[in-house]
């Protein structure tokens, strides 16, 4: 099953992005007063007596967790060069062996020029 969900970006899109520019405070706060996730939970707490200690458990679980993962992730060895282009498709693609050569071919020009 796939629950596709849709809402409003309450942040910026990138860490360079002024999202002032583009939308009002009024936008964000009406946005902010739809917001899905604190609507469950304001659900949860007064329909179901989920309490405050038991999302900031939760939200301390996964705070450490995320935390865990990004260290994982930064100690993983670097992947060789061209190792975006494996597993694109379950079988090999002619387009992709392509791009492949030609993307090693630049490595090898890049490299020459390092060399001078």
């Amino acid at each position: 099953m796939l629950i596709e969900a849709e809402t409003y970006r309450m942040g910026a899109h990138t860490t360079a992005d002024d999202p002032t520019r583009y939308r009002s405070a009024e936008e964000v706060e009406r946005w902010r007063q739809r917001d899905p996730i604190q609507r469950v939970r304001t659900y949860l707490e007064t329909s179901c007596g989920v309490s405050r200690e038991q999302f900031d458990e939760v939200e301390t679980d996964a705070d450490e967790w995320a935390t865990t993962v990004r260290r994982d992730c930064l100690e993983l060895p670097d992947p060789e060069p061209d190792a975006f282009f494996d597993h694109v498709y379950a079988e090999p693609h002619p387009l992709v062996e392509e791009e492949r050569r030609g993307y090693a071919e630049y490595l090898e020009l890049l490299h020459q020029g390092d060399a001078r």
